[in-house]
């Protein structure tokens, strides 16, 4: 063990040594295969602490591991391990991908914070009791150059604070745990941002640039600065079983927001939010559509959400690279704005087409449907006025809705309507204090099917009882498979 510890300080010798000095320590927590089960139990639970084992899912298993304790880490919720965490992940990441990369265990305690960087071929696994506290101190914060599709930050000119947990440039890289947590710790930021003391837009719990291969699982992510979980530019993600909860007042604490990003799926998420629970974005305004990189092939299912101010799963408002092939399932909405919101306005430009939506249930919402044609915010005054983006085939199918305060706002833009929106099979069912027109439609246009209360005239009634479109082929993502894997830790 002593041995791994002063790696750190043999920077003058040969890096070759120093991998096989490092090879050496970690095959003692050598990781035990996908295929066989050092506990012969049966696998119907995925996060077992049995015999000192741990089971859990991921896309790879990993060969070797090392502790956050092996580093100098301290779990006392005051000592900072900012270095501990870079410390251990840049030794590891010597490893590359030699057994299939290499693993970090957080044991139980309370772990503070600043941001590290993350490796690839590289897995990231918090114990349950293990919670990461990111810091309040701004000087633990790097500043960083605004992403190129934004063209400054969210909250004010210029640059943004590095996310909590970041990592650029990345293949295979894994975040999860048996439900351990990241507390973001963001009351201070959001008193600051209401009371306009930024300079730079707030950390995000965890965002990964440029990356490919990504799985983020099994935890709970509360209080984030802003938003919790940001891919970005990235492709064949897999985001699952994470509960994400913070104030439902606190400010843009969007829970998983995929921007411009290929072949992703979100799936058994519980989160409670002052945002949206899922905004799928991908640029704004020129800076957007000068980037040109849509967010596509994206599937949502079994998500369960509480956002009393925002919606259960937004489209935009950034959103001028474009979002095509969206497709959600099985969602539970309660006490949320509005169920599925599609938001843009004239200088976005890009679309946001062929969106498939089946399966919803929803309980006390402001509306049930909502689109925004007349967004505003832009990020400066060079926007261009002639960028109009075409919303199109949006559907909506097999929906249950109750305690309703309007059934749909739909406002497309004057001149350019929202086309071919069909909305079949659904029941709304209106609160005593229901607002009229029940149904406000402007500058879209579409078919309805099945529809309770009626729709508005935009949406006439099609003969037959035709059922709006939802894919029968699986998107790629869809076909990646985790596998179990299993890990001892020297520390229990």
């Amino acid at each position: 063990m002593e041995l791994l510890k002063n790696t750190r300080n043999l920077h003058g010798m040969n890096q070759k040594l120093v991998l096989v000095i490092i090879l050496a320590f970690l095959s003692t927590n050598k990781v035990n295969g996908r295929s066989t089960s050092p506990l012969h139990h049966h696998h119907g639970h995925h996060h077992k602490h049995i015999k000192g084992y741990f089971e859990y899912s991921a896309i790879t298993c990993r060969a070797y591991t090392a502790s956050i304790t092996d580093f100098g880490g301290v779990g006392d919720g005051v000592t900072s391990n900012t270095k501990a965490f870079q410390t251990a992940i840049d030794h590891l990441g010597q490893l590359g991908s030699v057994g299939g990369g290499s693993l970090l265990y957080v044991p139980p305690g309370r772990w503070l914070t600043g941001s590290f960087n993350l490796t690839s071929h590289f897995t990231l696994f918090l114990h349950q009791d293990a919670v990461l506290l990111a810091t309040q101190d701004e000087n633990e914060w790097t500043v960083i150059e605004p992403l190129p599709s934004y063209g400054r930050g969210r909250d004010a000119d210029g640059g943004r604070y590095i996310s909590l947990i970041f990592g650029t440039n990345l293949t295979d890289v894994i975040i999860t745990g048996n439900n351990g947590t990241i507390n973001g710790q963001g009351s201070p930021w959001w008193v600051k941002y209401r009371a306009g003391q930024l300079k730079y837009t707030r950390p995000y719990l965890i965002e990964l640039m440029y990356s490919d291969g990504i799985q983020i699982s099994n935890l709970t992510l509360i209080d984030s600065p802003s938003w919790n979980v940001h891919p970005i530019y990235s492709s064949n993600i897999i985001i699952q079983g994470i509960t994400i909860l913070a104030p439902v007042r606190s400010p843009n604490t969007d829970g998983i927001n995929p921007d411009s990003c290929t072949n992703t799926r979100i799936e058994d998420c519980y989160i409670v939010s002052g945002d949206d629970c899922v905004a799928v974005k991908s640029g704004w305004d020129e800076y957007g559509i000068a980037y040109g990189m849509p967010t596509q092939q994206l599937v949502i299912r079994r998500l369960t959400c509480i956002s009393p101010t925002s919606a259960v799963i937004a489209l935009g408002s950034e959103m001028s690279g474009g979002i095509q092939d969206v497709r959600a399932e099985d969602i539970v909405a309660i006490n949320s704005e509005s169920g599925v919101r599609i938001k843009t306005g004239v200088g976005r430009g890009g679309f946001v087409k062929d969106v498939y939506v089946k399966g919803f249930t929803m309980h006390t919402m402001k509306w049930a449907f909502w689109m925004t044609g007349n967004y505003g915010s832009h990020p400066d005054d060079k926007w261009d006025p002639n960028a109009i983006p075409v919303i199109q085939n949006i559907n909506y199918r097999d929906m249950v809705a109750e305690n309703v305060t309007m059934a749909a706002k739909l406002e497309g833009i004057a001149g350019d309507p929202f086309t071919g929106i069909c909305i079949s099979n659904v029941t709304i069912g209106m609160s005593q204090f229901a607002k009229k027109p029940i149904w406000n439609c402007t500058d879209v246009e579409g078919v309805s099917s099945d529809v309770t209360p009626q729709p508005c005239a935009a949406l006439p009634p099609v003969q037959g009882g035709k059922a709006c479109e939802f894919p029968e082929e699986k998107l790629p993502i869809e076909d990646v498979k985790v596998h179990m894997c299993y890990y001892k830790p020297k520390y229990m």
